[in-house]
């Protein structure tokens, strides 16, 4: 790999995406967001549902990084190789806005009803965050469930 490259592999359960070789990743960690540039420490970390992006090696500064919504999973950073492990990963013209819309209005009229079961009530919490990173992911600003 040439000098001042990473190279990216994401894997989900249904299979890898294609390896990428890349000058920088900002990823969804799980205490906050954590930029990735090369020769950066070893590094594993938890992902939680959020926004995955970068920009590809050698590309213009001013082009629009590639945005990819993942949920939830892990990610290790070794000798420039950044692998991501999660449950999902969409590349952001994957994503079926009317889909997630969906699933957000659901996921918000499930935390709006009082519930005791703390379980349901973060499944809940975690599709609402899932579809709010599917639609950022997609170019919603301001994902609204009520739309």
């Amino acid at each position: 790999m040439p000098e001042g490259r990473l190279t990216l592999q994401i894997i989900t359960p249904d299979g890898a995406k294609p390896e990428v070789s890349v000058d920088f990743v900002v990823l969804p960690g799980a205490d906050g967001y954590i930029g990735i540039l090369p020769q950066h420490i070893r590094l594993v970390t938890a992902l939680r549902a959020g926004i995955l992006s970068y920009r590809r090696a050698g590309e213009d500064p001013s082009a629009p990084k590639v945005v990819v919504a993942v949920s939830g999973g892990f990610a290790e950073v070794s000798e420039d190789v950044i692998t991501v492990l999660a449950d999902s990963a969409e590349y952001a013209e994957q994503v079926d806005v009317e889909r997630a819309r969906k699933a957000l209005r659901r996921a918000e009229e499930r935390l709006s009803v009082d519930t005791t079961d703390s379980v349901d009530a973060a499944r809940a919490r975690a599709a609402l965050e899932r579809a709010v990173a599917r639609l950022r992911a997609a170019g919603e600003d301001e994902p609204r469930g009520d739309d």
